[in-house]
């Protein structure tokens, strides 16, 4: 007989995201059950920010120890072992994010099922021989790399985005298949750990990005030996017995580069296909197939139904998913709604110097509004810290609306995603951008390009009615 659960509340996924909505929701003291056919903890603990962070972190020690002569230090060329590299990324993210035990989730009180979870009706999930009738139900069931349709990629080994922090040897010549965000932050990586690295992208790199800022973090990405082939495509992968082939085509003729191993990293798709989404009136987005409509709160078309993380289209990141978490929770258990701006969350590539960009970057304010925003720029090689570190590659936008509002900020540069946390509680809290001229930053320092953005706009904004009158008073009292 088929065993029928009725909880408050029903998470398809046991990922990042969806344990974070699992949390929020016991919190409340609902009844929560989780679906997951894997490992808890998702691949996110394994191949997300941290990991990335972490491989950064290693190849940022093996450009250190070539760089060291203009600050008068000199020393042997670094040795890299990529098994003792792949042994510390292991034990970050096993600090970091690790699989969560199934004994620590029933401690919680949240029921765990393990199987493959797909609607029968709006209100009704099966797992086996299970039925999950649950007042609401939250899709979690993250995302998978897109494979492109390249002929004979499947005669070859390749990495995904998910795998290649399994790998212990070092790659001679590494082909990256995609120049967004990941594929970047991959390619240089390896590429400071003594690999040959080409990137392939059909388009523009890093598309998403600024291209301002985009063009400063390229710049330093070729000038440290990673090529970079834009507006390119493979035609063919061909295997060889020592090495793999590669056919690109660009402007040019095509051309075959000699490549050892080959990384996929040029798009992700929501895990979508077992949830059988038809019966449970649940569309996917007439824009993208791939991906599910939703509304500005992340409610599907089902309104028994919403939906967070990758699977809802956005990037992996434990702290996105605490905020989607919150407001999935609060609009599905307790009727309160509330927008999700992806805008006004922190984006961050870890290319070198990093970007990190919030709020509206300036080709979105110049697409939104024709006139009535300024940009501010305040650059790198002016900052004493920089100096200091002599890296001086960098600059710091802020888009400022009427009434010197904070509409957004974007930076290239050291500590890059520091900066994008201040700036992010300016916007939040609705502060002026002149009012950062006040910001007591420490000498040296890189918040100091803060204050001196808030400077620029102070310099620029109209001497208030109030202070003109004291000025008269004053001048006659004198």
């Amino acid at each position: 007989m088929a065993e029928v659960l009725t909880p408050d509340l029903c998470v398809i996924g046991a990922g990042a995201s969806g344990l974070a909505v699992a949390e929020a929701a016991r919190r409340l003291g609902a009844s929560v059950v989780m679906v997951e056919r894997g490992e808890t903890g998702g691949m996110s603990h394994k191949a997300g920010a941290l990991a990335l962070q972490a491989l950064a972190a290693a190849a940022g020690k093996a450009v250190a120890a070539r760089n060291g002569e203009p600050f008068g230090v000199f020393g042997e060329p670094a040795k890299v072992s990529f098994r003792k590299v792949h042994d510390h990324i292991a034990e970050i993210i096993g600090r970091g994010t690790g699989e969560v035990a199934p004994a620590k989730l029933a401690a919680q009180g949240i029921d765990l099922i393990r199987g493959i979870g797909a609607f029968t009706d709006p209100r009704t999930v099966a797992v086996g021989e299970t039925q999950i009738r649950a007042r609401r139900f939250v899709i979690a069931t993250g995302a998978k790399p897109v494979l492109p349709d390249v002929p004979g990629l499947f005669s070859v080994p390749y990495f995904t985005t998910d795998t290649i922090f399994a790998n212990t040897r070092k790659l001679s010549h590494l082909i990256v298949i995609g120049a967004g965000p990941m594929g970047l932050e991959l390619a240089l990586s390896y590429r400071r750990l003594g690999c040959e690295v080409s990137v392939i992208e059909p388009g523009r790199a890093l598309p998403q990005a600024d291209p301002e800022l985009a063009a400063i973090a390229l710049r330093r990405l070729r000038e440290e030996g990673v090529a970079l082939y834009e507006e390119s495509a493979i035609v063919a992968v061909q295997a060889r017995s020592q090495g793999i082939g590669i056919v690109v085509r660009n402007r040019d003729e095509p051309a075959t580069l000699d490549a050892s191993h080959i990384l996929v990293a040029a798009s992700r798709l929501a895990n979508l296909a077992d949830l059988n989404l038809d019966a449970a009136k649940i569309r996917r987005s007439k824009t993208d197939p791939g991906a599910l409509s939703l509304s500005a709160s992340l409610r599907t078309t089902n309104p028994k139904v919403w939906a967070v993380g990758e699977a809802a289209g956005h990037a992996p990141s434990p702290h996105l998913g605490t905020i989607e978490a919150d407001l999935v929770v609060r609009a599905a258990l307790l009727g309160r709604p509330s927008r999700f701006d992806p805008a006004a969350m922190p984006r961050l590539t870890l290319t070198d110097p990093p970007i990190a960009e919030i709020g509206l970057t300036e080709p979105m304010a110049r697409g939104r509004f024709k006139t009535g925003f300024s940009v501010l720029r305040a650059a790198y090689a002016e900052n004493d810290s920089a100096r200091a570190t002599r890296d001086g590659m960098g600059v710091v936008k802020l888009i400022v609306g009427r009434n010197a509002q904070i509409l957004g900020a974007g930076i290239v540069g050291t500590a890059a995603a520091e900066l994008a946390a201040l700036f992010a509680l300016a916007i939040e809290q609705k502060i002026d951008a002149a009012k950062l001229a006040e910001l007591a930053a420490p000498y040296p320092s890189y918040a100091d390009l803060a204050r001196q953005l808030g400077a620029m706009a102070a310099a620029t904004a109209p001497v208030s009615r109030l202070d003109a009158r004291l000025f008269a008073l004053n001048r006659l009292l004198r």
